[in-house]
């Protein structure tokens, strides 16, 4: 057997094509590299019951989600980083203001701040899940992860000013993960490898969004979709087909894995 390496991949556009689905190729490459020994876990901005049954279909057990704040090894909690309470205060105080919703989230739930909102519920279609329900309180005494800003393209910049403990990084035309300073899906595998003694030379990461940018620049063996946008691509090592041409096949292939 080849030396064991260790494969992170994101979820949205990247095992689920545009419409939420799984490719049987990206199903099979999976098994594929199982059978050879790898390890596989996935990367992404969502919360962890947000992907249980596509974790379930895969029979992956090790995760990172919320963009690196909740970090899951073979089933158990290795590393969480909650956002500053005090700072969600702050920032939903501003966003009221603004008109701008919020959704609070920990790693049981979701609650939105506002009753409905026409940018929630069509991001929350966009990924084919129901939209949180209504609870403004949720924050309070909770650790969260994670929250999202809702906001028109280019108006999370008055917030980047004045929330320095925060990064605001945009995941869909309406929405903005909210995430304490500093932390990334790349710092989240980091807690993986590090425990697992997986050296950089054995570590592959696989993402099309803005958010896996970190991931992808940090991980030797990255690798971004064709359906990808171009600052995206130009930040990883290679770049394979699309998610619906069966990119994950072709791009385990390309980089010698299976």
């Amino acid at each position: 057997m080849t030396e064991q390496s260790i494969i992170f991949f994101d979820i949205d556009g990247t095992l689920l094509t545009q419409e939420k689905k799984l490719p049987i190729s990206t199903k099979e490459a999976i098994c594929k590299l199982k059978e050879k020994g790898h390890k596989v876990g996935i990367a992404t901005g969502r919360a962890p019951f947000m992907f249980e049954d596509l974790r379930r279909e895969l029979d992956i057990n090790t995760y990172v989600c919320y963009n690196g704040q909740y970090v899951v090894l073979d089933g158990e909690v290795l590393y969480t980083n909650p956002l500053n309470l005090a700072s969600i205060k702050k920032l939903t105080e501003t966003a009221l203001i603004n008109q701008h919703p919020i959704v609070y989230m920990d790693h049981e739930d979701m609650k939105s701040n506002v009753p409905e909102h026409t940018y929630i519920k069509d991001s929350f279609e966009g990924l084919k899940l129901d939209a949180p329900t209504y609870d403004p309180h949720y924050y309070h005494g909770r650790e969260l992860y994670q929250t999202l800003l809702f906001c028109p393209d280019g108006e999370e910049k008055q917030y980047e000013q004045t929330f320095k403990d925060l990064d605001f990084v945009r995941a869909l035309p309406f929405s903005v993960d909210v995430l304490p300073k500093g932390g990334s899906k790349a710092k989240g595998i980091e807690k993986i490898t590090n425990r697992l003694g997986f050296s950089e030379e054995c570590q592959y990461a696989f993402g099309d969004g803005l958010n896996d940018i970190e991931m992808l620049s940090r991980i030797k063996h990255s690798v971004a979709m064709g359906n990808a946008e171009e600052k995206v691509k130009g930040t990883a090592k290679y770049v394979t087909k699309s998610v619906e041409d069966n990119g994950i096949y072709y791009g385990l292939q390309m980089v010698g894995l299976i």
